[in-house]
């Protein structure tokens, strides 16, 4: 069902006040995995995320842009939890778990292991309503192989991703750009910030550093919704 009304407008931009939240789960290399760094990344060490809070809540949030007259806002789904995606174009795709938030504020990632699946950060809109939703999934596997978001760097501008919905409906994203962040320099309100439209993000790991077995970026995915 599509809806022109504004919704719940989350604006996921990260206060000072708050602490950037950390993305934890890509470690060291592990047996059989390529020496050079993967060509994507997975949800790992550190993508700041930040709980749901609306523009303004915070004396630091940055001030929320001026609201748009939700007649020329542009439409979107109404919210349904998602249960899988996939990406006919690089053929990856799993079902999604529902992950938020630990106790120390980090975002919960989905297991490593070979096979796992994504998941959705449930403090960020279902995908399909207004705002950035946002999938995690990592670039490898532990003990080696490929993680599902492994060719996420492989994406161009057009390519389609879709999120199937509890609802029995189907949002379809087209991609717009990808982009590498520095962990300690990440982009918070760039990546988690509100949007007029329904959009989505697809973060991973990037940067791999064969002299720590670490990753020291995330690779991010922004997709729009096609209606």
């Amino acid at each position: 069902m599509i809806s022109s009304n504004s919704g719940r407008r989350r604006s996921l931009a990260a206060s000072a006040a708050a602490a950037l939240l950390i993305l934890t789960g890509c470690g060291t290399s592990g047996p059989g995995q390529t020496a050079q760094p993967p060509t994507t990344t997975a949800p790992s060490a550190s993508a700041p995320a930040s709980p749901r809070a609306s523009p303004g809540a915070g004396a630091s949030t940055p001030p929320a842009a001026e609201p748009t007259p939700a007649a020329s806002l542009p439409p979107v789904l109404e919210a349904s939890e998602p249960l899988s995606f996939s990406i006919p174009s690089i053929g990856a795709g799993s079902e999604l778990l529902s992950l938020g938030l630990r106790e120390n504020g980090s975002l919960e990632v989905p297991p490593d292991g070979p096979g796992a699946p994504a998941s959705w950060y449930n403090q960020s809109p279902s995908p399909g309503e207004r705002g950035p939703a946002v999938l995690l999934g990592h670039v490898n596997a532990t003990g080696g192989g490929p993680g599902v978001f492994a060719d996420l760097r492989s994406l161009k501008a057009g390519d389609r991703i879709e999120v199937q919905r509890a609802d029995g409906s189907t949002a379809t994203f087209e991609v717009e750009r990808g982009e590498q962040y520095p962990k300690d320099n990440f982009p918070t309100a760039t990546v988690y910030g509100y949007t007029p439209g329904a959009e989505l993000r697809l973060i991973t790991c990037d940067g791999y550093d064969p002299a720590t077995g670490l990753f020291d970026d995330n690779y991010v995915v922004f997709a729009k919704l096609v209606v």
